[in-house]
């Protein structure tokens, strides 16, 4: 157990999305951009590099996007989206963030350090700014999305080890306490 991480959180990794190119281009009104039909945007495997975020993806190795090389989003948002704005089921993957996990609050890791162990050895990440949602998600979620995932819209943050990262049973592990991000009533965040 590393020291400076002695919080540990057992999660499910539940989507990767990792994308060649970047689909919410131009306006919502005209769609996605298309994803040729021989990519798979949801591998159930990643390759996670120092520094420069995950193989395969668009933001893989941009010197713009290296403190925000990896998107990291709670499964649970998406919950409560479906409630909030009596919607749903909402697709997760079009919410475009790399990492979609259940069972910790991962918006409480902005500006932290914290690793993921899905079976291969902790793969460790330096919690950056908030992933602020866009107007695309009144498009591709349900209208009021945009608004409803403010404040909860997943983090960015910096690969510092490279390895693997599985779909499955993971242990988070951070500087930090990371509850879950439902409340005991189920019907809100935070």
């Amino acid at each position: 157990m590393s020291p400076d991480l002695p919080f540990r959180t057992e999660i499910l990794i539940e989507w990767f999305v990792v994308s060649p190119i970047h689909r919410y281009e131009g306006r919502p009104a005209d769609g996605p951009v298309p994803l040729d039909e021989s990519v798979d945007e949801t591998p159930d495997v990643i390759a996670v590099v120092a520094g420069l975020g995950i193989k395969g993806d668009r933001f893989f190795g941009r010197a713009a996007h290296r403190t925000a090389a990896v998107t990291l989003f709670a499964a649970e948002t998406l919950e409560h989206l479906e409630a909030v704005l009596a919607c749903g089921p909402l697709d997760p993957v079009a919410t475009r963030r790399n990492i979609i996990l259940r069972g910790a609050d991962i918006d409480l890791l902005t500006r932290q350090p914290f690793s993921i162990d899905s079976g291969d050895g902790p793969v460790h990440f330096d919690g950056q700014r908030p992933a602020s949602p866009c107007g695309w998600m009144n498009t591709v979620l349900a209208p009021g999305a945009h608004t409803a995932m403010r404040g909860r819209g997943g983090i960015r943050s910096t690969p510092t080890t490279t390895g693997t990262l599985r779909l499955g049973r993971a242990v988070l592990a951070s500087a930090i306490a990371v509850p879950l991000p439902v409340a005991p009533d189920t019907s809100t965040l935070f």
